[in-house]
């Protein structure tokens, strides 16, 4: 199975672009445009791959299919997990994911996700009798000060990818929390009666969300008026490095690239997982060149290519053995 996914993330600042938004510019080695590194080069490197595959489809004793889904972006359900559950001939027995981890870096694992609604509530009244630490907002602040500790976790490397790198400052490998939203009234001189705040934690192998959602809660547990709400998890997923689909890529991508990728754990969730949960081996490799997306959203062009050959050269290998 090839996947990937059509819908793409928000272009950000448009003032900041200097290419055409929804449209390919071809300049310097370089493939410009909305998701083109997140992840139409992917997207287009499959369909290549796929093109030049089905003229050879006589000789080839395996299958494949490719799926390219939406609603990825926002892991709803519209996308491959309506697909995998209509259509059970594309589970398949292997899934490559065109959802590259960055820097031309293969990624047979990738963290969970913990989605964690916080509110605090206290008394109101006038900001002139507000008393440290009664208030919702403080309340608040201070549970955020504690758990934000939970940033130094790391975790112990499951056997079967032990040899898995982070990546860059090794976050691969490391919990990460974040407040991605913290709100409280609405006007400066009155004291807030509720406090809120959306908590998104990242989760790498080795460690568990209802661990870390129990963290959470300890840090708050001696205050009733905090409330913590579970709304969305997953645990970190993986393939085992030693199974075909990981080492037929590797071995791909070392003869087209002339060196082997580094394996690492990818920091954003990924469709891989969907075929993860029903017993499919997956992994991603693909022309992403970072994790970022939005201004100047691009693919190298060599890369482009070479991931084509990658995924021809590895469908290949898979069906054949």
């Amino acid at each position: 199975m090839f996947n990937a996914h059509m819908d793409t993330m928000q272009p950000g600042d448009e003032s900041k672009w200097s290419v055409p938004i929804l449209e390919l510019t071809r300049k310097d080695g370089r493939l410009y445009g909305l998701g083109m590194g997140n992840m139409k080069g992917a997207l287009a490197a499959m369909c290549v791959a796929s093109v030049v595959l089905a003229r050879h489809r006589k000789s080839l004793p395996g299958r494949l299919s490719m799926t390219a889904v939406c609603d990825e972006v926002m892991f709803g359900e519209r996308g491959a997990v309506h697909l995998l559950k209509m259509r059970p001939d594309v589970h398949g027995d292997f899934l490559i994911s065109g959802e590259g981890p960055g820097f031309m870096q293969l990624a047979p694992a990738e963290k969970g996700l913990l989605w964690l609604d916080i509110e605090t509530t206290g008394d109101g009244g006038h900001s002139s009798g507000a008393l440290r630490g009664k208030t919702a907002a403080a309340k608040l602040a201070g549970l955020l000060a504690r758990i934000d500790q939970i940033n130094d976790l790391y975790a112990d490397i499951p056997s079967e990818i032990s040899s898995i790198s982070g990546g860059d400052g090794n976050l691969g490998l490391r919990v990460s929390l974040n407040a991605g939203t913290v709100e409280a009234g609405g006007v400066r001189s009155l004291i807030a009666t509720q406090a809120r705040a959306q908590i998104d934690v990242r989760l790498p192998p080795g460690i568990n969300g209802a661990a870390i959602e129990q963290k959470v809660r300890l840090a708050a547990e001696n205050d009733p008026g905090i409330a913590i709400k579970a709304v969305k998890a997953w645990d970190a997923n993986w393939t085992a490095l030693a199974n075909p689909v990981v080492a037929e890529l590797s071995s791909a991508a070392a003869a087209v690239r002339g060196k082997a990728p580094q394996f690492v754990v990818r920091l954003p969730g990924s469709d891989a997982r969907r075929w993860r949960d029903l017993g499919v081996p997956a992994a991603c490799y693909g022309p992403q060149p970072t994790l970022s997306a939005g201004v100047d959203d691009y693919a190298g062009e060599q890369d482009v290519l070479d991931c084509a050959r990658v995924y021809a050269r590895t469908a290949i290998r898979l069906m054949q053995n």
